[in-house]
Parts: C-alpha cells; sequence; structure tokens
C-alpha cells in the first residue's frame, strides 16, 4: 500500500466519521461545534483528493487500485454527505436535490464503466472539475447555515451564509445537470465514431470476402 492509495483510504474511512457528526444527538452543538467540526472534517477529506493524485504522479505511484479507490472515494464522499444533509438542513437540501446529485454521480460511472469496456476513458473534464469544487462550497455552506444564516464582519457588515448557500447549492444543481449532458455528448461522440468505423471495417471485410470468391 503506498502513500497516495493510503491518502485515499483516509478519504475514505473519514465518511462514516462525517455522518456521525452531521447525523448524532449525542454530541451537542451551543456554539456551533458541531458544525465547525463536520466542515473541517469535509473541507480535509476534500482536500485528500488533490493531494493523494499530485503524489501519485510526482512519485509514479500510479497503480490500477489507486485508479479505482480515487474516483469511488468521491463519489462516496459527495453522495454521502449530500443524502446526510436532506435531514440535516432540508431547508436547504430538498430529496430531489440528492437525487440528481446522486444520479449524476451513477450516470458518469456507468458511462466511464461501458467505455473502458468499448477500449476507450472518458477523462474528468474542467466543467467536472469545476463542478465540483463548487460542490464542496455548498456543502460547507449548508452545514453552516444549519447554525448560522450570516456572520458578523465589521460593525454592520455582515456575510450571509444563508444566501451564498442558497446560491451555491442551485448553481451545484445546474452545474452537475450541464457536466452529466457534457459527459454524456463526449461519451455518445466517441461510442459513434468506433461503431461507424467497426461497420466500415465489416463492410471492407465482406467486399474482400464477395472479391475473394468471385476469383476463385
Amino acid at each position: 500500500m503506498n502513500l497516495p492509495n493510503s491518502i485515499t483510504l483516509t478519504r475514505i474511512f473519514s465518511i462514516p466519521l462525517l455522518i456521525w457528526v452531521l447525523s448524532t444527538t449525542r454530541f451537542t452543538s451551543v456554539n456551533g461545534e458541531k458544525e465547525l467540526l463536520a466542515s473541517i472534517l469535509f473541507i480535509a477529506a476534500s482536500i485528500t483528493d488533490g493531494i493523494d493524485g499530485y503524489i501519485a504522479r510526482r512519485r509514479g505511484q500510479i497503480t490500477t487500485m489507486g485508479m479505482l479507490l480515487d474516483p469511488l472515494a468521491d463519489k462516496l464522499l459527495i453522495t454521502a454527505a449530500f443524502i446526510t444533509l436532506v435531514k440535516f438542513n432540508p431547508v436547504l437540501v430538498a430529496p430531489w436535490i440528492a437525487v440528481v446529485v446522486v444520479g449524476r454521480e451513477f450516470l458518469v460511472s456507468g458511462l466511464r464503466s461501458i467505455a473502458a469496456s468499448e477500449g476507450f476513458t472518458i477523462e474528468a473534464s474542467d466543467l467536472g472539475k469545476f463542478k465540483m469544487v463548487v460542490q464542496i462550497v455548498s456543502v460547507v455552506a449548508v452545514i453552516l447555515d444549519h447554525r448560522w444564516q450570516e456572520w458578523p464582519i465589521y460593525r454592520s457588515f455582515f456575510f450571509p451564509v444563508h444566501w451564498i448557500a442558497f446560491a451555491a447549492i442551485w448553481f451545484m444543481v445546474v452545474l452537475s445537470l450541464w457536466s452529466a449532458g457534457d459527459y454524456f455528448a463526449g461519451f455518445w461522440k466517441k461510442i459513434d465514431h468506433r461503431v461507424e468505423r467497426r461497420r466500415r471495417r465489416s463492410f471492407v471485410l465482406s467486399r474482400r470476402k464477395k472479391s475473394n470468391v468471385a476469383t476463385i
């Protein structure tokens, strides 16, 4: 077990802890300790996504296990967070929003599996990476909104936690649907091109067989 894979595993192991912090009633939150702890856990777990990939590329330790665990850990973290937030802060995260997030992750995973079986890969797009950043911001904002609607900054100036969380959630939903469509379009283009090449190849082979029969 190399270092990048170990870091990825810590991200996976942090998921049950995050769920427990958000859902347990044994952990009281007088001054927002629960929300702050959950936010720190989620941010730390999200940061490891970039760290393990960087170390793997830098050290040349890209392995089959790492290629399997890394996207799996990302999807488990995001889906677990949004499913838990349906109960933790239902005002901002309705059940259908969690369904959109989870459904998008299943769709992309399915497309990548089919692509792998066909001999090509679907790499993460810039839109997908940006969507991930927006998801992190929206999850943290929704967690903090459970305790604070706004943060005092200076005198009469306040940081609008609630409105940032509200905007981030809706922006995230739009990006999730958009990126899912982008992945599907890229997949369809490649698979359609591959099917067309197979048809042409079978057509050429059939013509060669006919010509050979005619020669005989």
